[in-house]
């Protein structure tokens, strides 16, 4: 199986700041997005690389283990250690008492309809004791009620499951569970599944399930509580001028922006009732311009800029 070298991936450094990967993967996923490429199979798997390397990049912990073992991860597997002592190290699961952490879940649910991560990933962060649970990763709770023994999973959603809503199915111990997920549904936001956890017996009652939301980075946009936050690239002379520009919401409706004539990089457009879901109506969508300068002019081109320029200064 190919190492497969994440820093090259998003054109970064390795000592690259989090920030710096952040600009790098949004960078590249507006570019590659399935959205801006409808039916093109090579940007679609473009982007599923990208968003893989930023799921191990843009993630401390994820990092550091990719960054100890980096190419030399098959040697290491090789030596006779195996994983099981890489995770041990960096924190996996412990006994004596201590909380006990599965590695587990089914990692094609990171894409939604574009499929899961690639072989390498799954072989070098999910190959340890994996029990799949449709989607999310276990591990108990280090206090048992007297009725059965709790658990807690982290479960992955989409900033657009988040936005419109939406249904999810996972298997826990062979049993399928609808998941509900809400219009609005926050970050950090956990759900309790009545008698989905274990029991100390097998005659015992079964505890509950706590699954934890966390919503997955997306290349377009950003959220802050109830509002959305979008960065819009605009040309120099659209800046200048002023003009419309397109583009599309969660729930996949393009929507026009009208640029107002000489709009400074930075400045942000204010759209009312486009956000998230709160319990009073809808939050904000802020629009941040971007002005892009021209690259590469031609001497036709410089004339003319030189020209307004001397304008400008009379």
């Amino acid at each position: 199986m190919e190492f497969k070298d994440y820093y090259k991936i998003l054109s970064v450094d390795k000592n690259a700041t989090q920030e710096e990967i952040k600009r790098a993967y949004r960078k590249l996923a507006m570019k590659y997005h399935p959205d801006r490429n409808t039916g093109d199979k090579s940007a679609e798997e473009k982007f599923k690389e990208i968003t893989e390397a930023n799921e191990v990049l843009s993630d401390p912990e994820k990092r550091k283990k990719y960054d100890t073992l980096g190419a030399n991860w098959k040697q290491y597997e090789h030596a006779g250690h195996g994983f099981d002592d890489f995770f041990t190290q960096f924190g996996g699961a412990q006994s004596g008492g201590g909380r006990t952490y599965n590695f587990s879940g089914n990692l094609g649910d990171l894409f939604g309809n574009l499929g899961g991560f690639s072989d390498f990933f799954e072989s070098f962060f999910g190959s340890r004791g994996r029990r799949q649970q449709g989607g999310f990763t276990t591990h108990d709770f280090t206090q048992q009620s007297d009725s059965g023994i709790d658990l807690e999973a982290d479960l992955n959603i989409t900033l657009e499951e988040a936005f419109s809503g939406g249904e999810r199915i996972i298997n826990v111990d062979g049993k399928k569970v609808k998941i509900k997920i809400n219009p609005g549904t926050k970050d950090g936001q956990k759900l309790r599944l009545r008698g989905l956890g274990r029991s100390k017996t097998s005659s015992s009652q079964r505890g509950d399930l706590y699954l934890n939301i966390h919503i997955l980075q997306h290349p377009f946009y950003e959220i802050k509580d109830s509002s959305l936050y979008y960065n819009l690239d605009i040309d120099l002379y659209t800046a200048v001028l002023g003009g419309k520009e397109y583009i599309k919401t969660l729930d996949g409706k393009t929507i026009s922006i009208n640029i107002p004539e000489g709009a400074d990089s930075g400045s942000i457009l204010r759209l009312k009732n486009l956000g998230m879901q709160k319990e009073s109506g809808r939050g904000d969508l802020f629009v941040r311009i971007n002005v892009t300068v021209p690259k590469n002019l031609s001497e036709e081109e410089k004339q003319l800029f030189g020209k307004l320029q001397s304008l400008r200064k009379d």
